[in-house]
């Protein structure tokens, strides 16, 4: 049975005991949201995952680190620092999104070494493979799309990404519509590039139901990928986007019929003022199913620097019930990403992940805020990094400038928390 299918059963797991353990909420609190499709646990049944994840409604933000190769680069060395980085940082599960190179090897000695959920998008293997043949990329058979998604099932994937709603009426639009960016997604671009070469409607919309198959079969979760995100703030919440969300509702209802955990995923390129409308309108028409945010990026101009774009979008998204961020890094859009750059992607959106959480009321996040006050006015700096985010930076900038006394060298001895805590221990005397 799948993780929702034993909620609705009323059998507990391992790792819904984990999960609301880590949540600080009860096993019946998880099963509900499992069994209504509220929430999901991503869990390939071949994936031994010892940090388990629940994404979903009430409970806290989860962060997706992106990884992999791309053509001329390709080291499973480099792929695995990627990996342990991303964990480091506090990343909640990883993709492998490897476009060149040995791709099922890749994928599973990742999923050896991630104790955390990992998510592919297995329709890149099917353009790999026919762009090392000689072909062009979109030039493979219908009978690929389902044989890719069971390779990855068989390989422990746990969430996959299915660009199930380009349609043929969906794709019959774009033509003529005024996105200035007409498909920003490479698994959408490849299967618009095939339904129009071939006439044909979407094989993963056609053949919904052995996708489900295969996913209950191993107990996958299936993430509805948006082919026509908007990849500028320009074009967002445009006709396009909002009739494949249409499509992804009732694929939805399909899924659940068959115990499949399955989400949502979401734009891409968002204005400030629209991302709360995103977020809503996606969660009315996906029936509460979890929502997985790539950004959003609310500026467009921010190249070199788009993780700091996309943690100001993430955190007003999820305070208004995103619950999935996938980060993004300060090379998105100019280059692969490096190790370091997966390092900053992962604190930015963690960090946009608290901060929504604590928004919400999450009981666990501000308790730990709590706790960050009185190490703060206690000056105990091992405890304030012991609840930092991610302390690293903030350990190397106290060496970097000392201070003998209490405080820092930011103020030194005109510290206001310094001279408050004098005056209240009683250590400034009242002059007569």
């Amino acid at each position: 049975m799948t993780q929702m299918q034993m909620a609705r059963n009323n059998i507990v797991s391992e790792e819904m005991r984990i999960c609301a353990l880590g949540e600080g909420v009860s096993v019946e609190v998880i099963m509900e949201k499992l069994a209504n499709g509220q929430a999901v646990i991503p869990k390939n049944r071949l994936h031994n995952i010892s940090k388990p994840k629940v994404i979903g409604s009430n409970f806290s933000v989860k962060v997706n680190a992106n990884i992999g190769t791309s053509f001329g680069y390709s080291s499973l060395k480099e792929e695995l620092e990627k990996l342990n980085v991303a964990l480091s940082a506090g990343a909640d599960s990883v993709m492998v999104l490897s476009t060149w190179g040995n791709l099922s090897e890749m994928r599973r000695i990742i999923v050896e070494n991630s104790p955390v959920p990992v998510g592919s998008v297995p329709i890149y293997d099917s353009a790999v493979k026919a762009y090392e043949e000689g072909k062009n990329v979109i030039d493979f058979s219908e009978k690929d799309f389902i044989d890719m998604v069971y390779a990855h099932a068989k390989d422990g994937i746990d969430f996959m990404t299915i660009h199930v709603g380009i349609t043929k009426d969906v794709l019959k639009k774009l033509k003529d519509s005024k996105r200035i960016l007409k498909i920003v997604s490479r698994g959408g671009a490849i299967i618009a590039g095939w339904m129009i070469k071939n006439n044909r409607e979407n094989p993963f919309y056609e053949h919904f139901d052995e996708i489900l198959d295969i996913a209950a079969e191993f107990d996958i979760t299936l993430s509805l990928g948006d082919g026509m995100r908007p990849g500028a703030v320009v074009d967002a919440t445009d006709p396009q986007q909002l009739e494949e969300l249409f499509v992804m509702s009732q694929l939805v209802d399909r899924a659940r019929e068959k115990g499949v955990q399955v989400m949502l995923e979401g734009p891409g390129h968002v204005p400030l003022n629209e991302i709360e409308t995103n977020v809503k309108l996606m969660k009315k028409i996906g029936k509460g199913a979890p929502i997985f945010l790539l950004g959003p990026l609310p500026t467009d101009r921010g190249v070199g620097h788009d993780h700091i774009v996309s943690a100001v979008g993430a955190a007003f998204a999820a305070y208004h019930g995103c619950d999935f961020i996938c980060y993004v890094t300060p090379a998105e859009h100019v280059a692969l990403p490096d190790v370091e750059d997966v390092k900053y992607g992962v604190i930015a959106s963690k960090i946009a992940a608290v901060i929504a959480d604590v928004a919400r009321g999450n009981k666990k996040a501000l308790e730990l805020e709590h706790q960050m006050a009185l190490a703060r006015a206690r000056f105990d700096w091992n405890k304030m990094f012991e609840l930092a985010i991610h302390s690293e930076d903030a350990k190397k900038k106290l060496k970097s400038r000392p201070y003998e006394s209490e405080g820092c060298s930011m103020c030194g001895p005109f510290c206001a928390i310094k001279v408050t805590k004098d005056f209240s221990e009683g250590k400034i005397t009242v002059m007569m």
